[in-house]
């Protein structure tokens, strides 16, 4: 993968100076939080301790990762630009908020524990680049690419959010209460990150290892291999983003394709649960 020709999006906000930081564990906490909020709906805040303010603390603005998550996030908006002017419709692009410890958004206070996420509420992205190292680290998921898909995924929830995709999955989800609707909107949002890949892989320069990457990235943040994970066991009725296997599918079925019109992305929405992304 390589960003040296990729400009920088001016839609990242450096928050590190913010809020507090995370004590005793780290990055182990992290993903220990991560595992409890995805797979078991648990929100770790308040179960991970926290230290004092760490408000205006410096930051250095040529950190490597920031200005890596400034290019990827570049690139998602050159892409769906380009996508949206296609079916006649204008991309409004997200901002995309770099924290660290904790951030207050319009979903209300976050944890870094709670992984990267969108907020439907400003339409806006959050990202702890600490979540980097638990990819890598914890759950087995480095490269590039592999980091550039998880920017990519929650992108891919603004796209979703822009075309109605998320209020059906809420309406959904009102219906059936429980969490299908969600797993849905998920791998929904990793064939969107797959589409992306589709349209940037020539300026990006990808190769098939970078590809193996974000494949590889998809998998290990499976439901079913999480809770494994962090408990031994699978318990589907707690599934909230699908299995390892659905979530590669997805991503994969994007990349390959690069389709972006309503019969394949209502795909998932309307086919049977228990056959989705096979």
């Amino acid at each position: 993968m390589d960003l040296s020709e990729q400009r920088e999006s001016g839609n990242v906000r450096d928050r590190r100076g913010q809020g507090t930081m995370i004590a005793g564990g780290g990055v182990g906490a992290a993903v220990i939080g991560a595992i409890l909020y995805f797979v078991f709906g648990v929100n770790p805040q308040g179960l991970i301790p926290q230290a004092g303010p760490a408000a205006g603390a410096k930051v250095d603005p040529n950190d490597p990762q920031a200005i890596f998550v400034k290019k990827v996030l570049g690139s998602t908006e050159d892409v769906w630009n380009t996508q949206f002017r296609k079916v006649a419709q204008r991309y409004q692009e997200p901002k995309l908020n770099i924290f660290r410890g904790s951030v207050q958004s319009a979903c209300g206070h976050a944890d870094a524990a709670v992984g990267p996420f969108y907020c439907p509420g400003d339409n806006e992205v959050y990202l702890d680049l600490d979540f980097f190292q638990v990819m890598e680290k914890q759950l087995k998921a480095g490269g590039d690419f592999a980091r550039a898909y998880v920017v990519a995924h929650e992108v891919g929830h603004h796209v979703q959010n822009l075309l109605g995709y998320s209020q059906r999955a809420e309406e959904m989800k009102r219906r059936e209460g429980d969490n299908k609707p969600s797993v849905r909107l998920e791998l929904q949002a990793d064939y969107l990150a797959g589409v992306w890949g589709h349209y940037a892989q020539h300026a990006l320069k990808l190769d098939r290892r970078d590809l193996d990457s974000a494949l590889n990235a998809a998998f290990q943040i499976g439901d079913d291999t999480l809770q494994k994970r962090g408990s031994g066991r699978v318990v589907p009725e707690k599934f909230t983003h699908g299995t390892s296997q659905q979530r590669l599918a997805a991503f994969k079925a994007g990349f390959e394709t690069g389709k972006f019109d309503r019969p394949a992305l209502d795909y998932f929405f309307v086919t049977p649960y228990q056959d989705l992304a096979k």
